[in-house]
């Protein structure tokens, strides 16, 4: 009976234990984590962060303002965890190259100038003094600006996108602070344009309609772009790169050819129930017709 009382009241101590285990409360976290992430040009960034409020507080300032952030001290980007970076490939950051991978953001703020780290730790966590300096692979200074409104959470998001180029823009209180990211697009994209369309003996139509509006876009040889884009549209003509024609033609100032492209897509968007391209290619129409093309 004793033996049996005891693997009973074992039993029952292990239940107990266990839903004590599952019935842990849960709270929100003072400083939530967030991760963004931004495909610039043909490489992603993504940033992992968390995110503390003001809450009322002084947040940046010198040692007589007992701010949350003291000018000159390094700081984590952040709360909690390491704020980190990542990206799939190699980019400049504010002129530095950096190699793909993923580093700690570190950042020392002052009221004229920040510096900005990134370095190879990610685990450092509050203890931002005890990484190496040795695994620096970038370091640099940009200028802080005062928000428009007030941001209490802190922020950090991607501004000013181009298709080569972002801002990193960290917000908060009334700071702001932005440095900025360049991806190494036009290699990537020539490779693909040789391989699929220069020596390529059967380009498909949209990979060349894809080159013709690359060389368009970055200003490269208007005349190859205009012959890939017209035996695009000899195979398979679709209203939108046909209005890539009429764009490229008016670039050239080819006036009477573009008149003739921009008719032709506005038919085209007109059967396709396309609005949009209606009107671009109005606009073309009327551009055309001023160059006097008839």
């Amino acid at each position: 009976m004793k033996a049996l009382f005891s693997l009973t009241a074992g039993l029952a101590l292990l239940a107990t234990v266990s839903q004590t285990a599952q019935a842990q409360i849960s709270t929100p976290a003072a400083s939530p984590k967030s991760t963004i992430q931004q495909r610039v040009g043909l490489t992603d960034i993504t940033i992992t962060y968390s995110r503390p409020s003001a809450k009322g507080r002084t947040i940046f300032g010198d040692s007589t303002t007992k701010a949350i952030v003291p000018n000159g001290k390094r700081w984590r980007t952040g709360a909690n965890a390491t704020t980190t970076i990542k990206f799939s490939d190699d980019v400049t950051v504010e002129g530095k190259k950096v190699p793909a991978g993923e580093y700690g953001l570190y950042t020392v703020p002052g009221k004229a100038t920040w510096a900005v780290v990134l370095n190879k730790s990610t685990k450092q966590g509050a203890d931002v003094d005890g990484f190496k300096s040795a695994d620096n692979v970038a370091i640099f200074t940009v200028k802080p600006y005062k928000t428009a409104t007030k941001v209490e959470t802190f922020t950090i998001n991607f501004a000013d996108l181009t298709s080569a180029t972002t801002n990193v823009d960290m917000l908060w209180e009334t700071t702001g602070v932005k440095f900025k990211i360049a991806t190494d697009v036009d290699p990537k994209v020539m490779a693909q344009i040789d391989e699929k369309v220069t020596k390529n003996a059967a380009p498909t139509p949209n990979d060349l309609a894809a080159a013709a509006v690359y060389y368009y876009d970055n200003n490269k040889d208007l005349k190859q772009a205009l012959a890939w884009m017209q035996k695009a549209n000899e195979k398979d003509p679709k209203f939108w790169n046909v209005h890539t024609e009429a764009k490229i033609r008016m670039k050239m100032k080819d006036a009477k050819g573009a008149l003739a492209a921009a008719t032709q897509s506005r038919t085209l968007a007109l059967a396709a129930k396309n609005a949009d391209y209606v009107k671009m290619n109005d606009e073309i129409i009327a551009e055309a017709k001023k160059a006097g093309a008839k």
